[in-house]
């Protein structure tokens, strides 16, 4: 299954850093999100963008996970000759992450 497929994300960016922030839809979600979307998962899924450490941040209230991604953004937003790298994109890309299957698919 595809993140994409039990969450939603938001993204800014400041500098060389990138923010994702990554929202179950359901909050009955939220657990498996934290099992599987891991920091080293993440970081493994822009090995070829992120250059320096991803931070997870556990945000229960808000059945969230936020993701601190160094060295993110080639120099950063306004630095950068890449084209389309922001935090809009990373986050797209993200959602495209393959997850486990959901152990409660079937009341989907």
């Amino acid at each position: 299954m595809k993140l994409h497929d039990i969450a939603h994300a938001r993204a800014g960016d400041k500098g060389d850093i990138s923010d994702l922030s990554v929202i179950a839809y359901r909050p009955g979600d939220y657990p498996f999100l934290c099992e599987h979307l891991t920091a080293e998962r993440v970081r493994r899924h822009f090995a070829d963008i992120v250059r320096g450490r991803v931070d997870r941040y556990e945000l229960p209230g808000l059945h969230a996970l936020k993701f601190v991604l160094h060295d993110a953004l080639d120099g950063g937003v306004t630095r950068t000759l890449n084209l389309d790298a922001h935090g809009k994109t990373l986050s797209s890309s993200l959602l495209e992450l393959d997850l486990p299957e959901h152990p409660e698919d079937d009341r989907r």
